[in-house]
């Protein structure tokens, strides 16, 4: 019997199916969210919803699936800038010889910003609605993070050699200290330590961010086992493979986000597990660059917790979170040599729940649950492309293009509607990538 009073809520989705990625794999068919003050209040079936509320707004898309937005968990965003600069090249090269030149001559705040939304605008297009940061001026960053309504974590960087945000360890770590403290107690962006590399940061450096961390409860995001060269220099340099003087450090744990990860040993997949790290699949990135792969159906199988990432669009070279979850699984099937190996559900899993518990964001995001933040992705299921629809999750992560979603809500805010951004300028932000283009393109003439 349909209640007498209908309950007010700001907005009601109805999708032919909502995947909730938690229960694992589960699909609701005909099902509507109920959203209050960003909040999602209620999952219920379509016909249920429109008896109980009575929404400000209802969004109905019969033919869609509504999933957990997605969440990006290795970026360098401002990088967008750098999309196609260097291509075809080994890591170190592409890093050493021409990346690192290029920012030397541009970054600055402006470069970051620009940059940054630039990554927004194609992010949210794609139905990505967090992402884990990891560039230099994090204030820049976080500003722009804000200014946009888009979720993310932001990295404060270590690294052992003078940059333009900082000249030497002291002010790396005070700096860190004087941006967390003016975002600590922010909704939409939190922080993360975020030290380059094993290769590029001293024993005392890890041990003033294991110290921090512990204080100011902060995660650590790193590159870490992303080429067999760099366990092979460690092994030179300080007699231990990079996850092992990691750990001698302290830093081996559940605040761990280890990016990459492509050369593993079975002990060192054993001990991702026992201290609850998580690991940060980049494939794309990975197969750009020849650095190896990441064996993600080993991980999965001890229990580590799984995320993925595009990495930046200067190695990618796009944030296509869809295209991401694809190649994940597939490349996980034929490294593992099992067509079982990382099914369609654990690639949704990993792209959405997986990255919120790498980033301590599991009790906000992540997954579609009464309580959590109303982040939220739509996808159009109804074309030709999608026909004949037997699975809805295998469908998503083997047949669907990001230029498939429709909505976009953060915080259920809209900022994606009929494949419109709400507010961003496409116009104004592709004027503004070509004159940076020139900008750089006169830099490295």
């Amino acid at each position: 019997m349909a209640p007498s009073n209908p309950q007010p809520c700001d907005l009601l989705i109805e999708a032919g199916w909502v995947v909730p990625v938690e229960p694992h794999g589960a699909v609701l068919d005909d099902h509507a969210v109920a959203v209050t003050d960003g909040v999602i209040v209620a999952v219920l079936p379509t016909a249920e919803a429109r008896a109980r509320f009575q929404p400000a707004r209802t969004v109905s898309r019969p033919q869609s699936a509504l999933i957990p937005g997605l969440v990006n968990a290795h970026t360098h965003n401002p990088m967008s800038l750098l999309r196609g600069v260097a291509d075809d090249l080994p890591l170190m090269e592409w890093l050493q010889g021409h990346i690192w030149p290029v920012e030397a001559a541009v970054i600055g705040p402006e470069f970051v910003s620009d940059g940054v939304t630039l990554a927004i605008a194609e992010m949210l297009r794609g139905g990505t609605t967090c992402a884990n940061e990891n560039y230099f001026f994090p204030d820049a960053q976080a500003a722009t993070y804000k200014r946009h309504g888009f979720r993310a974590v932001v990295g404060l960087p270590v690294i052992d050699f003078p940059t333009a945000w900082a000249s030497t360890d002291d002010e790396y770590f005070d700096r860190a200290c004087e941006v967390h403290d003016q975002w600590r107690n922010d909704p939409l962006v939190t922080m993360a330590f975020v030290p380059h590399a094993p290769y590029t940061v001293s024993d005392a450096s890890f041990e003033r961010i294991r110290m921090l961390a512990d204080q100011l409860d902060l995660p650590v995001h790193l590159h870490t086992h992303e080429t067999a060269h760099e366990v092979e220099e460690s092994r030179e340099k300080y007699g231990q493979r990079p996850l092992a003087r990691l750990d001698r450090l302290g830093l081996v744990n559940d605040r761990l986000m280890a990016v990459h990860m492509t050369a593993l040993t079975d002990a060192e997949i054993d001990l991702c597990a026992r201290r609850g790290v998580s690991v940060v699949h980049c494939p794309e990135s990975n197969l750009k660059l020849a650095s190896g792969f990441c064996p993600v159906g080993r991980l999965e199988q001890a229990g580590v917790n799984i995320a993925i990432g595009t990495d930046g669009a200067a190695s990618n070279n796009d944030l296509d979170m869809f295209g991401e979850m694809r190649t994940a699984a597939q490349l996980a099937k034929a490294v593992a040599g099992d067509a079982a190996a990382f099914s369609a559900a654990s690639a949704l899993r990993a792209a959405t729940l997986g990255g919120a518990r790498a980033m301590g964001l599991e009790r906000s995001i992540g997954s579609i649950e009464p309580g959590k933040q109303a982040d939220l992705a739509c996808v159009d299921l109804g074309q030709l492309e999608s026909q004949p629809l037997f699975h809805v999750v295998s469908q998503l992560v083997y047949a669907t293009g990001r230029h498939q979603v429709t909505d976009v809500w953060i915080g259920g805010r809209a900022k994606l509607s009929d494949r419109q951004l709400v507010d961003l300028d496409i116009e104004q932000l592709i004027a503004n990538a070509r004159q940076w283009r020139d900008r750089i393109a006169a830099v490295r003439a």
